[in-house]
């Protein structure tokens, strides 16, 4: 997948966003200051969400549309008052796109509805997030995948056969560069239904990018969610764990974030690649190594025993593995206490 002029997955560095949602508190200067933010605590993006609540919910107070005792958000009474309170406004879309790219930062949205898709395109979007409960909206995606841009997929309340119909979806109507995070829809997520052995599963079954979108409190899920072969992070950002805007109680401040970002990047250096080789650091060890040496000074033509080598450290003598070859062979040479045992010592050939 690309990204701008980025490949993400492979053996690229794993691609960090920086979930805005609602964090911006209605403030516009609150998101800009997000913005630079999450730039400066090493995002590769920040994502916004773009819908109203006109397009997300209908205006009614009948059961189905209210917020339900022990939800999250309940004091917000109705789905619709809460989207009213939480969304981006459609006006600020152009100034905030352009204050991310003066940064160099990726910027991009969760378009809930067409015309929300319509006016990313009008901003020239370099990628398309579909958010979890929007997997199952097949003309969205079908209008999605008809830009041709890529698309990352959440599977927070979606079974593997929502997850086939979306992917399928999007490559029938155009979309040929997908990604899927794994992601569980509940605020916060508890550590025990992460789950994150599906993230390599999702890889191989649908042959894409995988990684996570986290709804954990702390950074334990993005750090494992790396170590398992994720190559994209989505986390919820604030600048201040003072906020209070709607989804400050489960998102990073910028200090978290910074770390969190830091702790990828170390993660990724730490996995490294296939290599059975003894790396340079390590050669600067080689004391620690066990090796053949003579523990006893012994005179040319001296029969040797076992009571004349021992397997010890350091390393620079031959191979423990070669011991009982040399037992039993007539030393060439005279040899002192301390010496490494090497072929060359013995009259008899000594294949190592």
């Amino acid at each position: 997948m690309k990204i701008n002029n980025r490949i993400i997955g492979g053996d690229s560095p794993c691609y960090i966003i920086a979930e805005m949602s609602a964090n911006h508190g209605g403030d516009i200067e609150k998101a800009i200051a997000l913005i630079h933010a999450a730039h400066k605590a090493g995002a590769d993006a920040i994502k916004l969400q773009t819908y109203t609540a006109d397009t997300i919910t209908l205006d009614c107070d009948k059961p189905d549309f209210l917020l339900p005792s022990g939800n999250a958000w309940e004091a917000h009474r109705s789905l619709y008052s809460l989207y009213k309170k939480a969304y981006t406004p459609w006006e600020w879309h152009a100034p905030l796109f352009k204050e991310a790219k003066s940064l160099g930062l990726d910027i991009f949205s969760s378009p809930f509805d067409r015309t929300a898709v319509d006016l990313l395109e009008s901003l020239n979007v370099p990628i398309y997030k579909v958010a979890s409960p929007e997997i199952t909206d097949v003309g969205l995606l079908a209008y999605i995948a008809k830009t041709g841009k890529p698309v990352i997929l959440s599977t927070g309340i979606a079974n593997y056969d929502d997850i086939e119909l979306a992917v399928n979806t999007l490559q029938k109507h155009g979309c040929s560069e997908i990604a899927i995070l794994k992601c569980t829809t509940a605020y916060p997520t508890p550590l025990t239904e992460c789950n994150l052995r599906t993230i390599p599963d999702l890889a191989k079954s649908f042959n894409c990018v995988a990684g996570i979108s986290d709804h954990t409190e702390g950074v334990v899920a993005p750090m494992t969610a790396v170590a398992l072969g994720g190559k994209i992070i989505e986390k919820h950002f604030i600048n201040d764990n003072q906020d209070e805007s709607v989804d400050a109680f489960f998102s990073l401040d910028s200090e978290a974030f910074s770390n969190m970002v830091q702790n990828v990047r170390d993660v990724e250096q730490s996995m490294g690649k296939i290599n059975y080789q003894i790396t340079e650091s390590a050669k600067k060890n080689i004391l620690a190594k066990r090796s053949l040496y003579f523990c006893n000074s012994m005179p040319v033509g001296h029969v040797l025993t076992e009571n004349d080598i021992r397997s010890v450290r350091p390393g620079f003598g031959a191979h423990p593995k070669y011991l009982a070859k040399y037992i039993g062979q007539t030393l060439g040479q005279a040899v002192e206490f301390g010496d490494r045992v090497r072929c060359e010592a013995v009259v008899g050939k000594i294949e190592e």
